[in-house]
């Protein structure tokens, strides 16, 4: 397909969504919810439909030697289109925070002053493999009162424009603009670089996926984008820790799923408790199967673990290795996490209040924990229901994006015929 061509599909698919973008704004909550409740419908009917399309996209992902990782990324097994369809009811029954108006103010001349929840407009959904994300996507966007404009991997587009025919059937269906949730139907690369300069139609852009992808969008984009590169996540053990409670919140944080943004890469042990405690966390850990690699003083108390490389400090391993250090103090665990961490998600082990509250005060970070697991900067697990991703930008949203990130807020005035002097 020549550019021309590509160029006016990008653009017809851009111009659509903001037109559907002024109708959804006043849509009820009950007509939102109608609308997911069908989606959910119509997946539990057109499962056969849904499947035989992720089949042709299985096959042609073994043929092209997708590993077995990625494979299973690719799958609509019944498991998960189970799962897409409680998330759908999970949104549901999600508070709508469009139209809420709070901080009431009522100023001197009599002037009351609010600021509404209102949608962003038009969200463009850059992400790879999951065509689940095709469906939770369109689910918060249409929830918080968003178009959306979805464009999945290459290796999913069979998938993606099966879950595009029944997103625009329920919205057809419920009577809403079908064009409120849209996949583009072509895998050139190009079709991206033409949606990121679609600035006058869309609002906002959400990449998922590797760092490699999410620095592509973030570089060529003339929309702004919410996005996080990777999630280089560490825990500080301090010299006050509970020890008792340091081993399982380590292992937890490593070993539960050490392939997703929240899991730990990086442990700091003050050097009070380095001693005595690396040998028994090492043990717990190398038990789990996990690789350890440590600074010198950590080889000076465990000479038969591996020594870190220069490239082992900030690695993101989304894997069963960690790298360790021992550090002297508060202060050093800060300085280290200030080059290597990546504002995701920090945490401190500590019975101290007032180093617990240095620590939460001065980390740069979307979510700080207190002895507790970094696996907790999660949308479900911090009480926002679902999410969208995990945002370390911070214009406007830092951490989980639920639906409340999912909007904006504007300046509502009702007065009685004031004028400014």
């Amino acid at each position: 397909m020549d550019n021309t061509s590509l160029a006016q599909i990008i653009d017809t698919i851009a111009r659509q969504a903001r037109k559907a973008s002024y109708s959804l704004m006043s849509l009820s909550t009950a007509k939102k919810n109608a609308v997911l409740l069908r989606i959910a419908a119509l997946l539990e009917a057109e499962k056969e439909y849904i499947q035989a399309e992720n089949g042709r996209d299985l096959q042609l992902g073994k043929e092209k030697g997708l590993s077995a990782a990625m494979l299973n990324r690719l799958e609509l097994s019944d498991a998960v289109i189970a799962s897409m369809i409680t998330g759908l009811r999970e949104v549901c029954a999600l508070p709508d925070p469009v139209g809420a108006i709070r901080e009431m103010v009522k100023r001197p001349n009599g002037l009351l002053v609010g600021r509404m929840r209102v949608p962003l407009g038009v969200i463009a959904m850059i992400y790879e493999s999951r065509p689940n994300v095709t469906i939770d996507a369109a689910a918060l966007c249409l929830k918080a009162g968003n178009a959306v404009i979805l464009r999945g991997g290459s290796e999913a587009l069979h998938s993606n424009m099966a879950l595009a025919t029944i997103l625009q059937r329920a919205f057809a269906e419920e009577g809403v603009d079908e064009n409120a949730a849209q996949v583009i139907p072509v895998t050139d690369r190009q079709a991206v670089n033409i949606m990121l300069a679609q600035e006058q139609y869309i609002d906002l852009v959400i990449p998922r996926g590797g760092e490699g992808l999410i620095r592509f969008v973030t570089e060529t984009s003339k929309i702004p984008v919410l996005k996080h590169y990777k999630g280089v996540c560490h825990i500080f053990v301090d010299k006050d820790a509970d020890l008792d409670k340091a081993t399982p919140i380590i292992l937890n944080a490593k070993v539960q799923r050490p392939g997703v943004c929240n899991a730990l890469e990086g442990l700091l042990l003050d050097r009070a408790v380095a001693e005595s405690y690396l040998p028994i966390i090492a043990d717990a850990l190398s038990k789990n199967g996990v690789e350890l690699r440590g600074c010198p003083r950590c080889l000076r108390i465990l000479p038969q673990m591996t020594a870190a490389g220069d490239d082992d400090w900030g690695r993101e391993y989304l894997d069963l290795k960690l790298v360790v250090r021992v550090v002297d103090s508060l202060d050093e665990a800060r300085t280290y996490i200030q080059q290597y961490g990546s504002q995701h998600t920090e945490a401190i082990i500590t019975e101290n209040y007032s180093t617990a509250q240095e620590f939460i005060a001065t980390i740069d970070a979307s979510a700080v924990m207190v002895n507790a697991s970094t696996r907790f900067n999660d949308g479900g697990q911090l009480g926002l229901g679902a999410e969208i991703g995990i945002s370390t930008t911070k214009l406007h949203a830092y951490g989980p994006m639920g639906l409340e990130e999912l909007t904006t807020r504007k300046f509502v005035v009702f007065g009685q015929g004031q004028v400014r002097s």
